[in-house]
């Protein structure tokens, strides 16, 4: 075995050990400002020109050169060819990863609501689905049919009536799986659109692409500056950081799989990062020597071998527990609990995207067709962020209603604050609604 590089190696009992992991977690998401300025010009003129400016992009960006932006859809005609044509493992593969998002996701559906009080007051909130959301794929080299699952199938869920999805073809190259994924999610529009434009298209609508009420779905650098520029115009799911697993092994877990556990978040990009925490040190050392034995097969061993170099690690823990309160600073996207009772800590995990339970639990079958959603927070965002779910889907109104008495006798309470506000239409508006004795 040849060891080319060091792994990062921490010990969390080590005086400085807070301070080093912060700097292993330390990723720089700055936005560069010429691709900032990019993204705001070409947002700016898919606003003023429309399908003029999405033609332009098309040919300038992915060489490919349409008279008219009719031409960049994708019929319905396509999409069920595309499923028809795949090879029938990947048919099957699909819709068995389909048929598994869809059941999972059916549990989070939320119903409206309401209750009554004694003086016949009524509260309540009313759940109904978006309109129209609007779905990023992206295209050429990176082909993602299982965030075109994972993305869409939840929307429809939830009940949101049209699902426009928007993928770039670089020199008119269409990757058919993803389009039997569409077919399958019941994507009802595709498009052949790509990069900030594709963004702008479905924040402000074009002749021909309408807009949307949310955007979701990955894209590169360009694609998370224009979704952060157009947030609030539209709603966006997240900006996602590099990917990232954290795994908790009690050090019984055989140390290939443990290795390939590692390799399958590096290989995402240089800027992914995978971390295993272990009481054993023996163990971490058994890991070692799996990853630089297994490395030279691996058909993205650059990407591997970047991503390691730069961002890996190895914490060595006085315990389990001690692994979990390692893992709740972290907050990762992907927790692996690669032990023999992963019940026994789950109650104290506190941040976590996912939680993968005992050694037979890959995270890959979760990026794939475990059923719940693969579109998780990031960069230490699980703090306070959630999984893309159905309630991403659908938005709440309030439901309010009082009767003569209700509102004669909480108008008092109203008066009295809005007058502390300096409030006075406000006081005024509820006490015309007081009964007078």
């Amino acid at each position: 075995m040849e060891k080319k590089f060091d792994i990062r190696r921490l010990d969390s009992a080590a005086d400085n050990f807070r301070a080093d992991l912060a700097s292993v977690l330390a990723w720089n998401d700055a936005e560069d400002a010429r691709v900032n300025d990019t993204v705001k010009k070409i947002i700016a003129d898919v606003r003023e020109h429309g399908d003029q400016a999405l033609l332009d992009y098309t040919s300038r960006f992915d060489s490919v050169s349409v008279t008219s932006a009719s031409e960049l859809e994708i019929s319905g005609e396509r999409l069920q060819l595309a499923l028809e044509s795949i090879p029938a493992e990947q048919r099957t593969a699909l819709e068995k990863a389909a048929a598994r998002i869809a059941s999972y996701h059916k549990h989070q559906v939320q119903q409206s609501w309401t209750y009554e009080e004694a003086d016949g007051t009524v509260l309540g909130q009313k759940v109904e689905p978006m309109s129209r959301v609007g779905l990023y794929v992206p295209g050429g080299k990176a082909a993602y049919p299982s965030s075109v699952l994972m993305n869409a199938i939840p929307a429809k869920v939830a009940g949101v009536e049209e699902i426009i999805m928007v993928v770039p073809t670089p020199n008119g190259v269409v990757n058919d799986m993803v389009l039997a994924a569409a077919a399958i999610a019941n994507v009802d529009r595709v498009f052949t659109v790509g990069g900030a434009q594709a963004v702008a298209a479905l924040a402000y609508g074009t002749e021909t692409i309408p807009a949307v009420d949310k955007i979701v779905g990955p894209g590169n650098i360009y694609v998370a500056t224009a979704k952060r520029e157009v947030f609030g115009k539209v709603g966006i799911d997240m900006i996602a950081g590099p990917s990232e697993i954290l795994i908790i092994c009690d050090g019984e877990t055989n140390p290939d799989w443990i290795a390939m556990d590692l390799f399958s978040q590096a290989e995402h990009d240089e800027d992914a990062q995978s971390i295993l925490v272990s009481p054993s040190a023996a163990f971490l050392d058994k890991v070692e020597e799996s990853i630089f034995r297994l490395l030279p097969k691996m058909e993205r061993r650059e990407i591997i071998e970047k991503s390691l170099r730069a961002r890996a690690a190895m914490v060595l823990v006085k315990n389990l527990d001690d692994a979990v309160m390692v893992s709740n600073l972290i907050a990762p996207e992907h927790l692996e609990l690669s032990v023999e009772n992963p019940d026994s800590l789950l109650p104290e995990i506190k941040h976590a995207g996912a939680i993968f339970m005992g050694r037979y639990t890959a995270e890959a079958l979760g990026d794939y067709c475990a059923g719940p959603n693969h579109v998780l927070p990031t960069s230490g965002t699980a703090r306070f962020s959630s999984p893309l779910g159905v309630y991403d889907f659908q938005k709440r109104s309030s439901i309010i209603r009082f009767t003569a008495a209700g509102a004669s006798d909480l108008g008092k309470t109203a008066s009295i604050l809005a007058r502390g506000e300096g409030l006075t239409a406000h006081a005024m508006s509820a006490e015309f609604r007081i009964k007078q004795n």
